[in-house]
């Protein structure tokens, strides 16, 4: 059987890109690149390295210089893999709430993104690789085999986060995570950059009702018949 040699997946934030790709990724024995790790690290980095969030130049010239890499899980804590920039391992750093609230303008500018979508299409030329982000199948790999667009409401996925941070023993709140995603999403579909959008030919998947391993067997029927 003929699979796609490139999948991309996009999608708001906590639509279950990351869980749905390394599923998908394991039963198709394929590469999984969530693209999202990649500007949380420069994020983190600037943060680190006390570079402003808002000083758009800098951010640029870092992002130009960084290493980024994304290898197989390392640890077993519960990582779905390795997050290194610069070979410091960041797999956890980023996630941090700071993170968070600065990812979007870093993944905003241009300089960033263009340095960002030249790693991935390197990475890309691989194959057997499931890409994800919120501009894979629109700007970075336009013409990827397969590409799916999964969704679902604020609410839900505000849900799912809230859910996913109690249960890594953070002191959340659903109104503050709902908040954030929705200042996410703003951005995100505004951006004057590769904004958050349904490319042309993507089959779009809502994820309200189901969960990871169902969007997962629906993504493998659309494979075996394509």
């Amino acid at each position: 059987m003929h699979y796609p040699n490139i999948i991309a997946i996009d999608g708001p934030a906590a639509s279950g890109k990351s869980t749905v790709g390394i599923k998908l990724a394991s039963d198709l024995g394929y590469i999984c690149l969530d693209t999202g790790v990649m500007y949380r690290a420069v994020t983190f980095i600037a943060l680190q390295r006390g570079i402003s969030i808002i000083d758009e130049s800098a951010i640029t010239d870092l992002s130009q210089i960084i290493q980024i890499d994304v290898r197989p899980a390392s640890v077993n804590d519960g990582r779905a893999h390795d997050v290194l920039a610069d070979g410091q391992d960041v797999t956890w750093e980023i996630r941090l709430p700071e993170v968070n609230s600065n990812v979007s303008p870093v993944s905003a500018y241009a300089g960033v993104r263009t340095a960002m979508t030249n790693q991935q299409r390197r990475i890309a030329e691989q194959g057997h690789i499931i890409m994800l982000g919120r501009d894979i199948g629109t700007v970075v790999l336009p013409d990827a085999d397969l590409k799916i667009y999964l969704d679902a409401t604020v609410e839900e996925r505000a849900r799912r986060r809230y859910l996913e941070e109690l249960g890594q023993g953070k002191n959340s709140s659903y109104e503050v995570v709902l908040k954030s995603l929705k200042e996410r999403d703003r951005i995100d579909s505004t951006r004057a950059i590769a904004p958050l959008k349904v490319a042309d030919d993507a089959i779009v998947i809502n994820t309200d009702e189901i969960d990871a391993d169902c969007v997962v067997q629906k993504i493998k029927e659309i494979i075996y018949h394509v």
